[in-house]
């Protein structure tokens, strides 16, 4: 069974993604990633996309659309990304759980190592540099 992930694609007003190094003790330790975590049972994907954000990088989202799923098979699990574009939300973002995060204009994103679930996500964002 696919672990479902609700993951935000957060954009600033200077067109830069937010992103957050995972602790070196965690699965897929010392990558960058796209914030986000598990949808609880009781929760949908907004409410815990919302959550998630918050308890992780202490923002408020207050804008959120539906943009991609990805499925991807790790040796040990299998996941299934249920990924947001954040165009609103208030609050500074800081690493609540002890992380490095920071902002990085898309064009950046190919320098910096992602877990494989997430090359999906950041080839799209390639995509839509080009085709603007």
């Amino acid at each position: 069974m696919r672990i479902p992930v609700a993951v935000g694609v957060v954009f600033n007003e200077h067109g830069q993604v937010l992103v957050a190094k995972r602790l070196a003790h965690q699965h897929q330790g010392d990558c960058w990633e796209f914030p986000g975590g598990k949808i609880e049972p009781h929760e949908n994907e907004g409410q815990a996309l919302r959550r998630e954000l918050f308890e992780e990088v202490g923002i408020v989202v207050t804008h959120h659309e539906a943009w991609m799923k990805v499925d991807h098979d790790y040796d040990d699990k299998s996941v299934c990304l249920i990924v947001h574009k954040i165009t609103g939300f208030s609050g500074e973002p800081v690493g609540c759980e002890g992380q490095e995060v920071k902002w990085v204009l898309p064009s950046a994103l190919l320098s910096l190592p992602f877990p494989m679930a997430n090359h999906r996500i950041v080839n799209a964002l390639q995509s839509s540099l080009t085709s603007d």
